[in-house]
């Protein structure tokens, strides 16, 4: 009987105690989506059985639009000409959408309920019940609602609306469109710890011991009751190394200092994460518990000695991303936002900018995660437009709690090093502006005052008759001053302002060379961020190349992204990327063949474009047509030679003759340049130390195209939706060598466990539908996208195409 009635006791305990904890419940399913303005929509009793049912993060803006017909020169897959972002958003579409979703919520015994939205772009309006929360204009944001006192009876149903609209020219780049990132429903005891309520530094760092500093703002509910913290530090075994309890009492603020013997520390080399679970116990009763995840790490910033992580010197080789993943738009599944980061490391990057707007929160714990440095960025602008319909609108009553949102959710982060309050805002150096980005320093460092602050400042070609030193006044307000495309600068304005740390926010990538010597020979310049480490959609073409000259900054329909990225829309690695490899020293020496160049013609690149130049050498029907090679190196001479015989040697130059307008004249730092008659055969680039061959590269010519092989980024994934699998579809010939210069149309079909959501290839010229099961080849590949259904099983995916051999793999859901 004593048994009997210990376990009822133990299961009321536990009970009770489950009820009292915090739930958070992703909201992401059973939605229902209406693209266009509804009347009357907000209200509960509307009826939206007609409407889509779809699944969160949505973006309807990378849909294929109504009469989408492949080609067509007026609407292709999501993309119309007639689009009012035209070449800034790719042609894409946004406008007016609804979202509804029915729910019941357990919300006895006062329990708070609340609605998280990570990221909503833009303008959201939002009701529950009928009842109206609120507006949120940023698109970039997260924001929360409590919905408690405008629900129903425990078991009764409620509905949330949501109107998203999305209009007019309000961005510079893709945005996508809708609730495209992930939603959460929050339940708490009246007495929790606030939304993103639990702060964690580490003010002192050494190998022996390290200090966590943990403030935690709790809410006590109605009752008033003293309350105590408890606070255990796991490690990334899932063993407790250290705890603390402190008396909270009634405040509302509490402070903890946690010892941590022999800490493993947080780097882009060991990124090594540990997690603070916090309990809020009141009247012995555990009410609230929420884990965080942190990183030990120290960091300095001088002049003198540049930028040091655990007192060791960074030097940050950095790239600017935009938020989208390609053919999957803005929509924030997991997995993708993982595999930006996985893909960014593989080629040398150990920092990244979330240019121009805060990240999800996915894209940073993958950053924690994987060990990349980041610039947190707030905005693109301020009070001054930059298109009419954007962000500056609602600046003077949003920018405080948007400020507020990025820093307090993202500065537990240790892969965030760095705030930035904004990029190329047209005020930036006048009197208004100094007033402004004074206001967003401060806000950000009362809310974090351990990490600097920096901006991306500009060239004054909005501002004729501007001269650079008009800038001396925002940088002094900085504690990095952020310098776009600005490295001839340095130098002068080292020797008027020597206490000033500087580093490039933005860069052009044939200048990868200049500027790393300027980060490598200063201490004071502490990396460079190229513009940009991925393609993106929007921006369409401002990477690209002409014939005698450049019609336009960004370029026209059918161009959709904007072809500037080391990494092209579906991961592969670009050719600017492979010069990079050299300058940063992670490889001896890289070959690139650039495409033929009609006779009597010159090829024009753009600033942040590079030569049409790849890693191959097959150019069926060119034969005798003389072809430039582009050997990238760091020994002193190269030595050609093709099918054996040698073509001839050079000397490596080491200075740039670079000047922007033709391929003949492009030669960068660390580049031996050779122009041939092509002929289908093996190339070979040696390169020479002393005369003596030291190292060589290969470039073979393909036969004729006989097989599709599909390659998978990961053969095995999680059954969850937030997880998917890129696959590749790659055009071989029968010895396996890479077919680039032919066009297939692929058709994949999929059987099993789970379903394609995108298809794509990295022509950025290209425009198709991402979302059918058919797309063409560019340069011998094309990518696939394929999601798991909520359960394990196997995946078969298969491409076929006219002529060749079909492609299969299989796919482990677990």
């Amino acid at each position: 009987m004593k048994y009997i009635i210990t376990l009822i006791v133990l299961a009321f305990v536990l009970l009770h105690t489950a009820k009292a904890q915090r739930s958070e419940t992703l909201f992401d399913e059973d939605w229902k989506f209406n693209k266009g303005d509804v009347a009357n929509a907000e209200e509960d009793t509307f009826n939206d059985a007609g409407w889509r049912t779809i699944r969160l993060p949505h973006d309807w803006s990378v849909e294929d639009l109504p009469n989408s017909v492949s080609d067509s020169v007026t609407v292709t897959g999501p993309f119309l000409q007639s689009s009012v972002g035209a070449t800034a958003t790719g042609y894409t579409v946004g406008g007016t959408a609804w979202y509804r979703r029915h729910f019941t919520v357990n919300n006895s015994g006062g329990r708070q309920v609340s609605v998280l939205f990570d990221g909503v772009y833009m303008n959201s309006d939002v009701w529950v019940n009928g009842h109206f929360l609120g507006n949120h204009p940023y698109g970039y944001t997260p924001f929360y609602y409590n919905i408690t006192s405008y629900l129903k009876p425990s078991g009764k149903q409620n509905t949330i609306a949501v109107r998203v609209r999305n209009e007019g020219r309000n961005s510079r780049w893709y945005s996508g469109s809708g609730i495209y990132r992930h939603v959460w429903l929050i339940t708490t005891h009246p007495a929790h710890i606030q939304q993103w309520g639990v702060y964690i530094t580490t003010p002192e760092v050494s190998a022996k011991a390290a200090t966590a500093s943990i403030q935690t703002t709790v809410e006590n509910g109605q009752n008033n009751m003293p309350l105590t913290i408890k606070t255990y530090i796991v490690d990334a075994a899932g063993k407790t190394v250290a705890a603390a309890q402190q008396q909270a009492g009634n405040s509302s603020e509490v402070k903890t200092t946690i010892q941590l013997n022999k800490p493993h520390l947080w780097s882009p080399e060991t990124p090594y994460l540990y997690t603070a679970n916090t309990e809020l116990w009141q009247n012995n009763h555990l009410v609230d518990k929420v884990a965080t995840q942190f990183g030990v790490r120290s960091i300095e910033w001088s002049a003198v000695k540049g930028f040091l992580l655990n007192g060791q010197k960074v030097l940050l080789r950095g790239g600017c991303v935009h938020h989208d993943n390609g053919p999957l738009g803005a929509a924030t599944i997991d997995r993708a936002e993982e595999r930006k980061i996985e893909l960014l490391k593989s080629v040398g990057y150990n920092a990244v900018r979330t240019s121009h707007n805060p990240p999800s929160r996915q894209f940073l714990d993958a950053c924690d995660r994987l060990g990349m440095i980041v610039i947190d960025e707030a905005f693109d602008q301020w009070e001054r437009p930059k298109n009419p319909q954007d962000y500056h609108l609602y600046f003077d009553t949003s920018w405080q709690k948007d400020i507020a949102a990025m820093v307090l959710r993202d500065r537990n982060h240790p892969s965030v090093i760095f705030w930035s309050i904004g990029n190329e805002v047209n005020e930036r150096a006048d009197s208004s502006g100094l007033r402004i980005a004074k206001q967003l320093r401060d806000a950000v460092k009362r809310l974090d005052a351990t990490r600097p602050v920096t901006e991306a400042i500009c060239a004054f070609w909005d501002h004729p008759g501007y001269k650079w030193d008009t800038t001396a006044a925002a940088f002094a307000l900085l504690d990095v001053g952020g310098y776009n495309y600005q490295w001839k600068e340095y130098e002068s304005d080292h020797a008027k302002y020597p206490e000033r740390i500087m580093m490039g926010t933005e860069s052009f990538p044939a200048e990868a060379y200049e500027n790393w010597q300027q980060v490598q020979k200063h201490p004071y310049v502490i990396g460079d961020f190229v513009w940009t480490a991925m393609d993106y959609i929007g921006e369409t073409g401002i990477g690209h190349t002409a014939l005698d000259s450049l019609d336009a900054f960004a370029k026209a329909w059918p161009w959709f992204n904007a072809w500037c990225g080391d990494i092209d829309l579906i991961g592969g690695k670009k050719p600017q990327s492979y010069y990079r490899d050299i300058v940063w020293g992670r490889s001896k020496i890289e070959m690139l063949v650039h495409a033929p160049v009609p006779e009597g013609h010159k090829e024009v690149i753009s600033y942040w474009g590079w030569p049409d130049e790849y890693p191959a050498y097959t150019f069926t029907g060119r034969e005798g047509k003389p072809l430039q090679v582009h050997v990238y190196t760091q020994y002193p001479a190269v030595r050609l030679a093709l099918n054996g015989k040698i073509i001839g040697e050079q000397t490596v130059a080491t200075q740039a003759r670079h000047s922007g307008i033709s391929s003949s004249s492009f030669q960068p730092p660390l580049t031996a340049t050779f122009t041939i008659p092509y002929q289908p055969g093996t190339l070979i680039a040696y390169g020479l130390v002393n005369g003596k061959i030291a190292d060589s590269v290969i470039l073979k010519t393909a036969g004729k195209p006989a097989q599709i092989q599909l390659t998978a980024d990961r053969k095995q994934i999680g059954a969850n939706k937030n997880d998917v699998s890129y696959i590749t579809a790659t055009v071989l010939d029968a010895d396996g060598n890479v077919v680039p210069d032919t066009t297939f149309t692929l058709h994949f079909s999929v059987a099993g466990n789970g379903s394609i959501i995108a298809t794509a290839n990295a022509n950025p010229a290209g425009m198709e539908s991402f979302q059918q099961p058919v797309h063409r080849t560019f340069r011998g590949k094309c990518l696939a996208i394929v999601q798991p259904a909520n359960a394990k099983g196997n995946i078969v995916v298969k491409a076929g195409a006219a002529g060749l051999k079909s492609g299969a793999i299989t796919i482990e859901v677990q």
